[in-house]
Parts: structure tokens; C-alpha cells; sequence
């Protein structure tokens, strides 16, 4: 199900449930009260009753009085737990019986709408969401919460189970090029419009964002038709940057995957009328930390904040992100965003945000980790940016030391259902048994993750382990039938 509105504040769906349900809730209530005020009165005159004939006849039949008071009392008590056929047809029994009918409605609608439709903002599932996942979360123990650390026995320079920094491993790297150092700075604010609001539907932030930013360059697509092109499953947990490239492009528009950026490229992007996509780390409804999309409309210096189009998280629009909150949230995942423009716009988007060659990128997000560490070494998420940018530019030794480092200092679950460089770079060092860790760990929590399929299957075939490799390999595909590189090294197994 998909709720839009081009301008104005979206009206969220549990709103709705909200008010359906307090109403159904003190109809019941308050009709257990009338009830149980009546109740009480009518305990009250049979009581009064029985007393009087206790003492009428106590004066001169004495035992046989107190018997009569105990008989009428325990009559009364029944009377109260025991509801009178003149009570289910009065107005309070029918008041009460509508309530609980109009609650069992309203839950049964939301189940049966998040069965059929698999959407998070039809009526109420967010909410039965939330009280799963929070059950789902009382369960899981403390060494689950986290990817798991490296063995003892891993070649990594650890001191005492501690992350400690490296010895400047770019000391001698060269500076690299700042983007757009002769433009001028960016206006104080910026919005871009009109943009039609998607809300998502299940696990699919990705689409619905995408859908949202081409509607800002006046495409009227709807998220339907991204998910087709981007997912084979609905239980698909990652829709990669690649994959949002791929689907703009096959719009007719231009995008590029970049890493390593920062506020005042955002701001001249915004200023440009380009929308951008980014990808943030996310704790909502108090779930577990997971990886999510957000669309950048506006940002204003005044307040300090940008604005965004979220498809999670309520209102969806206009959504306010104060800079230092969103840099933290941003900088998990290297400070990647997917700028969406026309043709005509390429040559502001290289004066802004550089050429589209990663390794120019990835030395800019190097520099960035390696400054970033010399203010918070114990900084996971720097730590594990720094692997990243290191895997790209072929440093995997370096790479795998700081993707140790990282793991000591504990990162989410989720992390590894989004970013494989960790992977990438074990593999490369001949470090198996971290790759069917990782691997391992991810498969525990959900088996609908083609690349921990696909890496277990490298890792497989480089232990010779041919037939367990193709497995996964097909494991893989069964998650995703699109999933390429399974395809490829499926076809480098021996016969």
C-alpha cells in the first residue's frame, strides 16, 4: 500500500489506528465502570434486605437470623459474578460488547492487511512490528547484538584485546583533490520541489526512496515498478547503491555511487535542485541499529538542519536532520549518497562532487577516516570506514587490520547485511576462517542474504570444498536470481 501527497505533511496511517483504538478502548472501559457501579448498588439494597429480616427475626428466632444474613450475602456475591440475562441486553452490556468487537476489529484489520499487503504503514503494523521485534530483541543474546570479533589467532596488531591505532598507514599518501575548493560557498538554504511522499512497503526503503527522488525530477513512477526491477524476493534485505544507480539510469537519468562526501557537497547538490539519496545508519521504533535510505530535499543554515523524505519514518516529509546528528548517522556507511540529475546537469555534479572514478573518492574518505582516528580511535564506525576505503584502493592487508579493529570495538549485527568489504579483504589475505565467521553469523540471523551465501561459497572453493561451494553458490541465487557474481564463479567450479 502506498500513501503520497506532493505538498504538505503526509497523514501518517497510525493516526488512524490511534484514534480507532482509544475510542474502542474507553467504550470498554467505561462501560465496565457504569457496570461495575451498578453492581455495587444493587449489592447494596439485597444486603440492606437481608439484614433487616436478620433482625426481624433474630429477636426472637436468633440463630436462625444470622443464617438467613449468610445466606442473602453469599446470594448477593453470586449475583456480581454472574451476569443476569436483563444485564446483556441493557445498554452497558451492549455499550461493553460493541468495544471489545470494534478492538478486535481494528487488530484483526491491521493483521490482515500486513499478511496480504506486506506494507509497514498500513494501520497498525507498525505497531504489531515494533512489539515483535521487541520480543524478538528480549531473546537475543548479548554476543548476537554484535558481528563477532576476531579470533585471538588472527595476524592483527592488537594490544591486549584492544584496538589501538595504526602506525599512520597513509602517512605518505598524497593529499588528495577537494571537489569544488574554487566554487563559491552554497547559499544559506535551498529546498527542492515538488517531490511526492512514498510511504515503503516490507524492506523496501530502497525502492520507495528511489521512486521519491525521481518524482522530484518529475517522473511519475511508482514503487511497484522499482521493486520489480530491483528485487526478486520481498524478503530481499539489501537493495544496494549499485542496484538505485542501474534504476535510475534505466530511466533515462543520470546517477553514480559515491563515497566519501561531505555536508557542503549535500548543500551545492540541494542548491543545484539535485536531489540526493543517502544512506544512514537508523534505530527506529526501538528496534536494533539497520541500515536505511533517505532522500535530501532542503537544508537550511539558520537551523542548522537538512530536510529530508523518509519512507519509514513519520511525518515522511520534511523530516528535520540537524547537521551534527546526520553526519553520525551518515558516516556509518562511509558517506555514501547517490546524486540523481538529468544529463544536463553532469557537468555541475563534476564541479561539485568530483569525477565518478572511485579511487580519487576513496582517498578522500581515507583521509577522512585517518583524521577522524586521530580524535576517536575507539570509533568503530571510523575504524571500519577506513577498511572500506582501504579494499577499494587494493590495500587489503590494511584493510583487514582495520576491519579487526572494528570488530574488537564491537559493530552492529546488521552491518555486514549492507557493506562486504570485509569480506573482500579476508579473502585476499587467505583468511578463511574470518569469511565463514562473518558469513556464518549473518545466515543465523536470516538465510535471505545472497551475499553472505556468495562469500561462504568463495571461501568454500578456495578450501576446495567444491560441492559445499556450489551450494551456496545456488543458495545465493535462490535469494536473488539476479545475483551475478554467483552466476560467474558457479561457472569457474570444476565439472
Amino acid at each position: 500500500m502506498r500513501f503520497s501527497r506532493a505538498r504538505g505533511s503526509a497523514k501518517h496511517p497510525e493516526t488512524v489506528l490511534t484514534r480507532i483504538a482509544t475510542w474502542a478502548g474507553l467504550l470498554v472501559l467505561g462501560s465496565r465502570h457504569l457496570e461495575s457501579r451498578f453492581g455495587a448498588t444493587t449489592l447494596r439494597r439485597t444486603s440492606g434486605s437481608g439484614s433487616t429480616a436478620g433482625q426481624e427475626r433474630g429477636s426472637s428466632g436468633g440463630g436462625q437470623g444470622s443464617h438467613r444474613i449468610a445466606t442473602q450475602s453469599e446470594t448477593s456475591s453470586r449475583a456480581l459474578t454472574t451476569r443476569s440475562p436483563a444485564m446483556v441486553g441493557s445498554r452497558i452490556g451492549i455499550a461493553r460488547l460493541a468495544g471489545i468487537i470494534g478492538t478486535c476489529f481494528v487488530v484483526g484489520f491491521a493483521g490482515v492487511m500486513a499478511a496480504t499487503s506486506g506494507a509497514i504503514h498500513v494501520p497498525g503494523t507498525r505497531t504489531l512490528d515494533a512489539i515483535t521485534s521487541r520480543m524478538r530483541l528480549s531473546f537475543r543474546s548479548a554476543e548476537a547484538s554484535y558481528v563477532p570479533p576476531p579470533s585471538a589467532r588472527t595476524p592483527s596488531r592488537m594490544v591486549s584485546g584492544e584496538a589501538v591505532p595504526p602506525s599512520e598507514p597513509n602517512r605518505d599518501a598524497p593529499e588528495p583533490d577537494v571537489p569544488g575548493a574554487t566554487l563559491p560557498p552554497p547559499p544559506p538554504s535551498a529546498r527542492i520541489g515538488p517531490v511526492t511522499h512514498v510511504w515503503q512497503t516490507w524492506n523496501n526503503c530502497g525502492p520507495a526512496t528511489v521512486t521519491m527522488a525521481l518524482s522530484a525530477l518529475g517522473r511519475a513512477e511508482n514503487q511497484a515498478a522499482a521493486v520489480n526491477f530491483l528485487k526478486t524476493s520481498k524478503d530481499d534485505k539489501n537493495v544496494g547503491p549499485s542496484e538505485m544507480v542501474a534504476y535510475a539510469r534505466s530511466r533515462g537519468l543520470n546517477a553514480e555511487w559515491r563515497v566519501g562526501g561531505d555536508l557542503i557537497m549535500l548543500k551545492r547538490l540541494v542548491a543545484e535542485s539535485i536531489p540526493v539519496i543517502v544512506e544512514v545508519g537508523f534505530n527506529p521504533d526501538g528496534k536494533d541499529w539497520m541500515g536505511h535510505y533517505r532522500l535530501l530535499v532542503g537544508y537550511d543554515d539558520a537551523t542548522a538542519r537538512f530536510t529530508s523524505y523518509d519512507s519509514y519514518l513519520a511525518p515522511g516529509v520534511n523530516v528535520p536532520h540537524p547537521y551534527e546528528k546526520f553526519d553520525s548517522d551518515w558516516r556509518a556507511f562511509n558517506r555514501t549518497f547517490i546524486p540523481i540529475y538529468r544529463p544536463a546537469q553532469a557537468q555541475a555534479v563534476i564541479a561539485i562532487a568530483g569525477s565518478a572514478d572511485t579511487e580519487p573518492q576513496n582517498l578522500r574518505a581515507l583521509a577522512a577516516a585517518s583524521r577522524e582516528l586521530a580524535e576517536s580511535p575507539k570509533d568503530a564506525f571510523v575504524w571500519f570506514n577506513q577498511g572500506m576505503s582501504l579494499t577499494a584502493l587494493g590495500r587489503t592487508a590494511e584493510a583487514a587490520e582495520s576491519f579487526d579493529q572494528a570488530r574488537l570495538l564491537k559493530l552492529p549485527w546488521r552491518m555486514l547485511w549492507y557493506q562486504f568489504g570485509p569480506f573482500d579483504a579476508y579473502l585476499a589475505e587467505g583468511r578463511l576462517d574470518d569469511v565463514f565467521t562473518l558469513a556464518n553469523a549473518n545466515l543465523a540471523q536470516t538465510t535471505d542474504l545472497e551475499e553472505s551465501h556468495f562469500f561462504k561459497g568463495r571461501a568454500l572453493q578456495e578450501s576446495g570444498r567444491f560441492a559445499e561451494a556450489r551450494a551456496s553458490y545456488q543458495r545465493a541465487l535462490a535469494a536473488n536470481s539476479r545475483y551475478i557474481p554467483a552466476y560467474h564463479f558457479l561457472s569457474t567450479l570444476p565439472k
